[in-house]
């Protein structure tokens, strides 16, 4: 993906950007980078799902032409919000992703959580778009469908997790030398939990991460460590990489995001402060590098790092991830989907926390695979593991 020569050229030195999920914490972090940086970025376009006081708020700032929110139910509200101002405003799915196609904007910044995302990224891919990645989900549902449309669009698809950032500063010119991709975990808070410890987990005890502060949706993600078995699907559509090569290391310090093993047996890591804002920034002006955007690293302050192989007896979907990114297909679909009904049901305290992975294994166990010929059959089977996954979590009760 990345040693394609269009990866080359130099970006323009204004990019004009439309974001997706403006008001979660990748949205926020991103508008902090345009505030700071506004000889290189500017806002045309905002999009965000139900918060349209924070949406709001955001518009009177930037002054984007567009506005959009999803859920139509606050559509009036932020009408008469923006009614002083010359910004468009809609609501709904397909205004969500008008924004994130928006005539002016060369650059989607995708920060919109979960499966949700895949539609407007695609939108945005197939008006022209650069795609700067925040939302896994969209390669982890498609990858084979995004990554053949971002190719034949000669788009520029680059990552904003922070684990991918890292591999693609690692990686630089070297892509043809990668032998093997070390994607960190931090271990999430219950790290050093037991089985018993684990089976009266709290949804406040799992939103507490040691180290990020991230939506609640990616924190619980992480405390089941799905959200590396996620990254791993993902960086094999990124990177064009085999799951064999693709290994997964928990370090609770979270100060290495991430390695890359090169044939010659040189090993290169990114290193840095857990602050989302560096690999946004680095993301919107690649291949150059700005102003500070986190504070320096002091190893001294660090002391030391450890790492660890991640206990997958205690954390099955990691393994159940590997297996689905291998199975190919539907699969990493319905992995996806699961898990999102899932979490969602254990935030609403409806399930445990370890019932959490016994849906996803269920609803996966569920289905036969299927080669993936189009976006509407991935969406289709989307829907039908989400009622699957809810008609678990009933029985729950």
């Amino acid at each position: 993906m990345f040693s394609s020569s269009i990866l080359k050229e130099k970006i323009s030195d204004m990019k004009k950007i439309a974001l997706a999920g403006s008001t979660g914490s990748i949205g926020c972090n991103t508008l902090e980078i345009i505030r700071q940086n506004p000889e290189n970025l500017s806002l045309v376009s905002l999009s965000a799902g139900n918060n349209w006081q924070k949406l709001v708020e955001q518009a009177v700032e930037f002054r984007p032409e567009f506005v959009a929110i999803a859920a139509e139910e606050h559509f009036d509200k932020v009408k008469r919000a923006l009614s002083h101002l010359k910004i468009e405003v809609a609501a709904g799915s397909e205004a969500v992703s008008a924004a994130a196609s928006w005539p002016q904007a060369d650059t989607l910044v995708a920060a919109i959580v979960g499966a949700a995302g895949l539609r407007p990224v695609m939108a945005a891919i197939r008006a022209g778009k650069h795609i700067c990645l925040a939302n896994k989900e969209t390669l982890v549902v498609a990858g084979d469908l995004v990554t053949r449309e971002v190719a034949a669009g000669k788009l520029r698809l680059i990552p904003v997790d922070s684990e991918h950032s890292a591999i693609f500063q690692a990686i630089g010119d070297g892509a043809e030398f990668v032998e093997k991709l070390i994607i960190t975990a931090s271990g999430g808070p219950f790290r050093t939990y037991s089985k018993d410890q684990m089976q009266g987990i709290t949804v406040d005890q799992a939103l507490k991460h040691p180290n990020w502060n991230m939506g609640g949706k990616i924190t619980i993600d992480s405390a089941t460590l799905m959200n590396k078995g996620l990254e791993v699907i993902e960086a094999h559509w990124l990177f064009s990489v085999g799951y064999d090569a693709i290994e997964v290391v928990v370090h609770p310090q979270s100060i290495i995001h991430s390695l890359v093993e090169f044939c010659d047996g040189s090993v290169i890591a990114q290193l840095g402060w857990p602050d989302m804002k560096l690999p946004i920034q680095y993301a919107l002006s690649w291949p150059e590098r700005w102003g500070r955007a986190v504070k320096s690293l002091d190893l001294i302050k660090v002391g030391a790092m450890t790492f660890e192989k991640p206990d997958l007896a205690r954390f099955p979907l990691l393994e159940l991830a590997y297996a689905c990114g291998r199975c190919g297909g539907i699969m990493p679909c319905i992995l996806n989907a699961a898990n999102e009904v899932a979490v969602n049901g254990f935030l609403a305290k409806r399930i445990g926390f370890n019932q959490i992975s016994s849906t996803v294994i269920d609803t996966v166990e569920r289905f036969s695979n299927e080669k993936v010929y189009s976006l509407d059959q991935l969406l289709d089977a989307d829907r039908q593991a989400r009622i699957y996954a809810k008609e678990i979590l009933e029985e729950a009760k």
